[in-house]
């Protein structure tokens, strides 16, 4: 490991040391767009970044950071900044490393790798160590007297992180961003931190960010009971308030030391400050800490705490026939307005066909209709027949998210399909935004989490939720090697059962059956009449994830109104004799909420079913 007269890990032997404090808030206070990247100001504005770092000297700090947080190759990759990874952090090594001279020390800063909204790519532990590595190799060359990494909300990535950055010989300060109740987003706890970050070879442990002063001290009392490694604390200046175009902290300098000086009496040895923080908070803290040694501290034997007893989903009626006769789901849209009385009727009727569920969209195409969860319940209650409910990650954030699934399960859905959802581009309103806080493998995570009587931070939420979690299957696709393993991946996650895109082709059918034959769980492919041949060509051209074979677009060719609902019936005849036996159940998808469609399949179903017997 790296040592110099200036080691950090040396001087906090002996003395408490200030951090500096924000720096993206404070370049957005100079003047800077949220719109730009801030990184990529060490190479287009290098004397504005430099110009913040002398004032937190003048404040007082004695460890400053590089302006790096984002300057990895997922978040520069984004806006085609990809290629200038190296040189955007070896800049910021050295603009920090020629303002702080020979006394103050360089923390290269280290931020977590986020995907892109509403992404459904999964970075795997090469590619992410990779990035790092990078990242780490660059703010080394550039001079950096220790690595920090910051913000971090998955302790995975984070052993990850340390593992890479310890490659550079220089000391590692590993930080996880906890909210409130000493959890991060990922559920972990603070013991569980300081254990995973001792054995990852941590230098020291610390928290940022989260959620403000209070908060975090409350962290730091829980850190220095369990682990003798030096702690950083970097608060947040409480909670931002939006104020005439601008986000403003209120927590004062004087407020800001005072915890600081209580978080050092608990056992911190650096401290500095996180976001809303500015070099007059600093001066607070060099005024009340400079010169402080650390506090004696003692560790305690760590009290196991036990998790939530996982709750035990409710099994739903249509998976209850799964193997003793083929499963039949039917999907309808809800309705454009407020009328229901349609859709009701349908539910009706197709219940008496032998349907076993109802599948309710939510607002496909992104073009919106009544709300889904409201509608299922209403089904389930007036005619009986169980609901599945589709949730995408476009229209809710985390919270709402959580919010409205504890309110599902209050009204009694008991079945959930999670999917991405179409981006909200796709649809008729202009304004609309996609929120794609959760993607298909992160929601069926956070549904699987409920089901075990915790929310997305692992506080507890009671019992559990019951869901059964279905994951979406699109065999249409050239490599379908690539979605089987997406399909493993989500039942990892805690999805039940798996519904497919419409097939038009048994062999396209044969083939993911093949792809997925070690995948257990029940699997319905998705059947969508056709009615006409427009209706083929819209869906073979315009619509993600459909595929209409020339085939059967040649025998749709010239065909409309009854003639075209003819055919199109008997191509998924065809398709059903093909693959009886081959699947467990169907999931049909009737066009134009055409019900009628899906009963007559439905007792072509049943025929098969009797010449079984």
């Amino acid at each position: 490991m790296k040592e110099n007269k200036n080691s950090i890990l040396k001087r906090l032997q002996s003395e408490v040391l200030i951090g500096d404090g924000a720096i993206g808030t404070m370049l957005y206070a100079k003047g800077v767009s949220l719109d730009s990247n801030f990184d990529h100001l060490n190479l287009v504005r290098p004397k504005l970044v430099a110009e913040l770092t002398r004032e937190y000297i003048a404040a007082g700090a004695q460890v400053i950071e590089t302006n790096t947080f984002g300057a990895n190759s997922t978040k520069l990759s984004a806006i085609g900044l990809g290629h200038k990874v190296e040189e955007i952090n070896l800049a910021g090594a050295r603009i920090a490393r020629e303002a702080a001279g020979d006394t103050v020390l360089v923390a290269g800063s280290v931020g977590p790798l986020v995907p892109l909204k509403g992404s459904e790519h999964v970075l795997g532990n090469t590619q992410i160590e990779d990035a790092f590595r990078v990242q780490c190799r660059a703010l080394a060359q550039g001079g950096v007297d220790f690595l920090l990494l910051e913000t971090f909300s998955s302790l995975d990535q984070l052993q990850l992180a340390v593992k890479v950055a310890r490659e550079t010989r220089l000391p590692v300060s590993a930080s996880l961003a906890f909210l409130e109740g000493g959890r991060s987003s990922d559920g972990s706890s603070v013991e569980k931190f300081c254990q995973a970050m001792e054995a990852a070879g941590a230098d020291i442990i610390g928290a940022n960010c989260g959620a403000g002063p209070l908060e975090l001290l409350k962290v730091i009392k829980r850190m220095a009971a369990v682990t003798d490694k030096p702690i950083s604390a970097y608060a947040n200046s409480g909670f931002p308030e939006y104020l005439d175009g601008r986000y403003i902290y209120r927590a004062t300098p004087e407020y800001f030391a005072d915890m600081a000086a209580e978080m050092v009496a608990a056992g911190a040895n650096l401290v500095g400050g996180c976001c809303g923080t500015t070099p007059d908070h600093i001066t607070a803290l060099a005024r009340t800490l400079s010169g402080k040694p650390p506090a004696v501290r003692s560790k305690v034997p760590v009290i196991s705490v036990a998790e939530p007893a996982q709750a035990q989903p409710i099994v739903t009626s249509f998976l209850d026939n799964w193997g003793k006769r083929t499963v039949i789901t039917v999907e309808l849209d809800p309705p454009k307005g407020l009328d229901c009385s349609k859709i009701i009727a349908g539910c009706r009727r197709l219940k008496e066909a032998g349907a076993d569920a109802i599948n309710l969209a939510e607002n496909p195409l992104a073009r919106p209709r009544m709300g889904n969860i409201a509608l299922g319940s209403l089904i389930q209650r007036e005619v009986g027949i169980e609901v599945i409910v589709h949730i995408t990650g476009r229209d809710r954030n985390l919270i709402g998210m959580q919010s409205d699934l504890m309110g599902a399960s209050l009204l009694g859905i008991r079945s959930i399909l999670a999917v991405t959802g179409d981006p909200a581009t796709m649809g008729d309103h202009a304004g609309a935004s996609s929120v794609f806080d959760l993607h298909s493998f992160t929601l069926i995570k956070l549904l699987s989490d409920m089901n075990s009587g915790v929310n997305a931070i692992g506080n507890p939420i009671g019992s559990g939720t019951g869901f059964t979690v279905g994951a979406a299957f699109n065999p249409n696709t050239k490599n379908m090697g690539v979605q089987a393993e997406r399909l493993r991946k989500k039942i990892a996650e805690g999805a039940r059962f798996a519904q497919t895109q419409p097939i038009y082709d048994p062999d396209i059918l044969l083939a993911a059956l093949e792809a997925t034959r070690d995948c257990t769980i029940p699997f319905l492919p998705g059947i969508m009449p056709l009615v006409s041949e427009r209706n083929a060509e819209y869906l073979n051209n315009e619509v993600p994830g459909i595929s209409v074979p020339d085939a059967v677009r040649a025998r749709m060719k010239g065909l409309d109104k009854e003639a075209g609902v003819r055919e199109g019936l008997s191509i998924a005849r065809e398709f059903i004799d093909a693959t009886f036996g081959r699947v467990g159940g169907y999931y049909l998808i009737p066009p134009f909420g055409k019900h009628e469609l899906a009963v007559e399949l439905i007792t072509h179903i049943q025929q098969h079913e009797k010449e079984n017997r």
